[in-house]
C-alpha cells in the first residue's frame, strides 16, 4: 500500500537519503526545510516527491507545512524529524560578551534540533494514520558522549524524552515513535562544506566497522522502523554508529 511520508530537512544528508528510500518503496513523499531552492533541487531527484519552504523553528512555520500536508497528501502514515543540524554554522551572536554568546549557542541549537522537531510534530499529530502511523526522530551520538560545546548534544538528548511521552501518548491508538541515534555520517553539511581528509580518518577509525556511516545507513534504518516488521516497536533509541558507542 502507498504511504504518504512527510520528511523536514528532506533536502540534504539524511533527509534526502530517506526521502529516495521510501519513493522507491513507492511511497508519496514530501520535504519540508528552509531553502527553497535545496528542496526544489532534491524533488526532482525523487519520483512523485512534493516539496514546502518554511522555517520549522516558528509555530507559523509549522503551521503552514501542516497545512500544505494536509492539502498534498491528506493523511500523514510516517512523519521523519530529520530537521537539524550544528548550531555553530548559524549565525554567530554578534557580541563579545561570553555569556551571551553561550545563550545563543544554546538557544540556535535548541531550535533548529528540538523546536523544530516538537512543532512539526505537534502540528500534525492530528492527521497521523491511527492505527499504523509511525513518528521518527534523528538524534546523534553527541547525546550520549557530548558534543563539545554541551549544546548540540543537549539540544538532541531533549528529543528522547519527548519521543517516549509522545509513545505513551500515540501508542493506544496504534502509532509508534522511535529515535535513531547516528554517530559519524559522511556526505551531509553537518560539519560545513569541507571536512580535513585526516578529520575524517579520525572520524571514521572510531567504528569498530572501519568506515564511516552513509545517510543511506540511516534511512534503511529509518524505512524499517516505519515498517509493519517494527510495528511492536516504540519508545527506542536506535544507535547507527558502527559501534563506535556499543552497549548504550
Amino acid at each position: 500500500m502507498t504511504r504518504t511520508v512527510v520528511i523536514s530537512g528532506g533536502g540534504t544528508g539524511i533527509g534526502l537519503a530517506a526521502a529516495r528510500t521510501f519513493a522507491a518503496d513507492g511511497d508519496r513523499v514530501l520535504l519540508l526545510g528552509r531553502r527553497a531552492e535545496v528542496l526544489e533541487r532534491a524533488a526532482a531527484g525523487v519520483p512523485g516527491a512534493r516539496w514546502y519552504a518554511a522555517d520549522l523553528g516558528e509555530p507559523d512555520g509549522a503551521r503552514g507545512a501542516a497545512a500544505f500536508a494536509a492539502e498534498a497528501l491528506g493523511r500523514v502514515d510516517v512523519l521523519l524529524n530529520c530537521a537539524g543540524g550544528n548550531g555553530g554554522l548559524e549565525p554567530d551572536a554578534g557580541t563579545a560578551d561570553p555569556l551571551a554568546a553561550v545563550a545563543h549557542d544554546w538557544t540556535v541549537n535548541f531550535r533548529i534540533n528540538v523546536l523544530t522537531a516538537a512543532l512539526l510534530t505537534e502540528a500534525l499529530r492530528d492527521r497521523l494514520t491511527a492505527p499504523g502511523g509511525r513518528v521518527l526522530f534523528v538524534s546523534s551520538i553527541a547525546a550520549y558522549r557530548g558534543s563539545g560545546t554541551g549544546a548540540y548534544a543537549g539540544a538532541k538528548a531533549a528529543l528522547h524524552p519527548y519521543a517516549f511521552d509522545l509513545a505513551r501518548q500515540l501508542g493506544p491508538g496504534g502509532v509508534t515513535v522511535n529515535v535513531v541515534a547516528p554517530g559519524y555520517i559522511e556526505d551531509t553539511e553537518f560539519f560545513g562544506p569541507h571536512m580535513a581528509e585526516e578529520d575524517h580518518r579520525a572520524r571514521a577509525a572510531q567504528s569498530v566497522t572501519g568506515r564511516a556511516g552513509t545517510p543511506d545507513d540511516v534511512a534503511r534504518t529509518l524505512h524499517w522502523l516505519a515498517s509493519a516488521a517494527a510495528g511492536h516497536l516504540t519508545a527506542q533509541v536506535v544507535q547507527v554508529n558502527g559501534g563506535a558507542l556499543p552497549g548504550r
